[in-house]
């Protein structure tokens, strides 16, 4: 894998909790109090119940992969393919789409462990191996 990321991904207002948690290899996940459920991606307003008084917590990063994909074609400039992207459930029981690394081929309910990618200016992407990998 080219540790180069063809760009650096938006932070936001409500994203840089989760951003600023990166540059120390830290997954965050919001939580709501109101109705006890994890999100990912991050938002203003919970999913479930509405509620905005969103909390962050550390994710274990350990998850299972329910589907993924090959891809074959660049989205853009600057990706190298092939790349696997995956559908990776947390134990939080959070779904994160995240690209799969290393020698291995994903399979279905595989038991993937967090990895990180390193961005131009800090930051990281969350990614995902083989358990047997790490």
């Amino acid at each position: 894998m080219n540790d180069a990321f063809p760009y650096l991904p938006i932070e936001d207002e409500v994203s840089a909790p989760f951003w600023a948690a990166t540059r120390e290899r830290t997954l965050l996940v919001q939580f709501c109090p109101a109705c006890t459920r994890f999100q990912h991606y991050p938002r203003a307003i919970c999913t479930q119940c509405g509620g905005t008084a969103l909390e962050w917590k550390e994710a274990s990063g350990n998850a299972t992969i329910d589907s993924w994909t090959l891809v074959t074609r660049a989205p853009s400039e600057g990706f190298e393919v092939p790349y696997y992207i995956i559908r990776a459930r947390l134990e939080e029981n959070v779904i994160m789409l995240s690209r799969f690394v290393g020698e291995s081929e994903p399979e279905c309910d595989m038991s993937v462990a967090l990895g990180w990618q390193p961005l131009s200016d800090g930051r990281h992407l969350p990614v995902f191996t083989s358990e047997q990998e790490q």
